[in-house]
């Protein structure tokens, strides 16, 4: 039997996971890595620790699956993504940290390049609003300020990539400069139409086409890595959360998965038209396989099981986060409160940097375990609005939502989450969706998996939670949560 090994390089940690020709987990290895600081607003990574720590958890996944290289048909990567890294050609070496998604310092360039009426165009080329989360301007501020690093780019002595090309030149020792559709789909360079690097793009954020690499199809051999042994392919890249749609299969247009991490990523898949929103989501590439490119809707949710966290270590009303879903049962109503979870601003569909959290609707009947309540009720209230966004975008009225990440394991919250949408809610058989998807874009390249209805197959359900609410109910809560989330917004002037 052949085994796929997936690399799974994620914001806090590296992870390596090898999957069998079923599909199923065998073996996995973690090593978390340090989170850089410098300046509030400012996260950054070290890119040598990143691929030190990945290689090393590629190994000790493989040692204590019982395995060799020669065993491994292919290797996908998978990956946090829009994270930018400038290195040096010959050395190899980064010439700064790594830039993370999360990172703020270019918030003011982007808002200028608003003020001077660049958004529709940006939007239109790469599906995205202007923001500094995206790779371009975290790549332009490297350029300007790390010394010399303008002209040494302009000469083609510098490499860019997100993570997914740093790991692959490494793997592959220098050989191979490239990066596929779904990772260039967040760098805001990409035109989403094309395919291609987009000049007007690169004339806008002034970086030199010589520090690019090469845009190839996300499933595919990229090259072969001698770093674990023998000789594997580099058979599979996605970005995380188009890997996780592709690893819960959600292969024709209208299917919907959702990711309960820290925070919410949603994404749907829109079949081969790009759909460019009007209520704030992006649009960006689902996977290439072939010469055949598929698009996705996708929203992103700032604070999902974050609230949970709030809750144990702000308010200590939970002493871990599996107490929640207990205390939340002790009621059978939020009795009217609500609790917006606005600690960071609110993302999509409202993309208000401004907003705060809230709770309101307190009585002196108000309890713990209202609190509770509303918290795991924010968190698929924020989920609707998303569909709510996507359907209206889309055109198409979701059937189902897959689910998967870490809160997806809190049964209330689930039942919650189909009350609420009035859909079936469908929790995967293997969570670790990310790193199947990586993994499966590979076993299609080097015939592990025949085709999508071979994957199709392999993808299994845990549990379905089907709606219990009372329309009339559902109606109520939507509007007061709207209401709520109407009175957060705006707050920081």
């Amino acid at each position: 039997m052949k085994y796929i090994l997936a690399l799974d390089q994620g914001t806090t940690s590296s992870r390596s996971i090898v999957f069998d020709a079923d599909g199923h987990p065998v073996a996995t290895a973690q090593k978390e890595f340090r989170q850089i600081f410098p300046q509030p607003g400012w996260v950054e990574h070290d890119a040598m620790e990143i691929w030190t720590t990945q290689l090393a958890t590629a190994k000790q996944v493989l040692k204590k699956a019982g395995l060799k290289a020669s065993d491994i048909a292919g290797i996908g990567i998978t990956n946090q993504r829009e994270t930018v890294v400038v290195w040096d050609r010959k050395s190899g070496k980064p010439i700064s940290n790594a830039i993370v998604w999360q990172d703020r310092r270019t918030a003011g360039f982007c808002d200028s390049l608003k003020k001077h009426g660049h958004a529709a165009m940006l939007q239109k080329k790469t599906g995205l609003v202007i923001d500094a989360y995206f790779s371009a301007s975290k790549l332009r501020w490297i350029l300007d300020n790390v010394p010399g690093a303008r002209k040494r780019a302009a000469a083609g002595e510098l490499a860019f990539g997100t993570i997914d090309t740093w790991l692959l030149w490494n793997l592959t020792a220098g050989a191979v400069h490239a990066t596929d559709v779904t990772n260039a789909s967040r760098t805001q360079l990409l035109n989403i139409h094309t395919g291609e690097w987009d000049e007007d793009l690169l004339k806008l954020f002034k970086i030199p086409r010589a520090l690019l690499p090469e845009v190839r199809a996300s499933s595919g051999v990229f090259g072969d890595t001698t770093a674990l042994g023998g000789s594997v392919p580099v058979a599979g890249i996605a970005g995380d959360q188009q890997a996780a749609l592709f690893g819960q299969v959600c292969v024709k247009p209208g299917m919907v998965k959702n990711t309960y991490g820290t925070g919410c990523f949603m994404l749907m898949n829109t079949g081969t038209k790009p759909v460019l929103s009007g209520h704030q989501l992006l649009t960006t590439i689902a996977w290439r396989i072939g010469d055949r490119t598929e698009y996705a809707l996708e929203g992103s949710i700032f604070i999902g099981g974050a609230v949970v966290q709030w809750l144990r270590d702000g308010l200590g009303i939970i002493r871990n986060a599996a107490e929640v879903e207990k205390l939340a049962a002790e009621v059978p109503d939020n009795g009217g409160v609500y609790l917006v979870p606005a600690f960071a601003g609110l993302g999509a569909p409202h993309w208000d940097p401004y907003a705060r959290g809230l709770i309101i609707g307190l009585t002196r009947g108000s309890s713990r375990a209202h609190i509770a309540r509303a918290a795991l009720e924010s968190v698929a209230l924020q989920v609707a609005d998303l569909i709510s966004a996507m359907q209206a975008d889309s055109g198409i009225k979701i059937k189902e939502l897959r689910v998967d990440g870490g809160a997806s394991r809190n049964d209330l919250l689930m039942q919650m989450q189909a009350d609420i949408l009035g859909c079936a809610v469908v929790r995967a058989g293997v969570t670790e969706t990310t790193a199947m998807g990586a993994a499966a874009l590979a076993g299609l390249a080097v015939g592990v998996w025949n085709d999508l209805r071979d994957l199709q197959a392999h993808w299994s359900e845990d549990r379905r939670f089907t709606p219990q609410m009372k329309p009339a109910a559902r109606k109520k809560l939507r509007n007061e949560w709207e209401a709520a989330t109407a009175r957060a917004a705006g707050w920081v002037k």
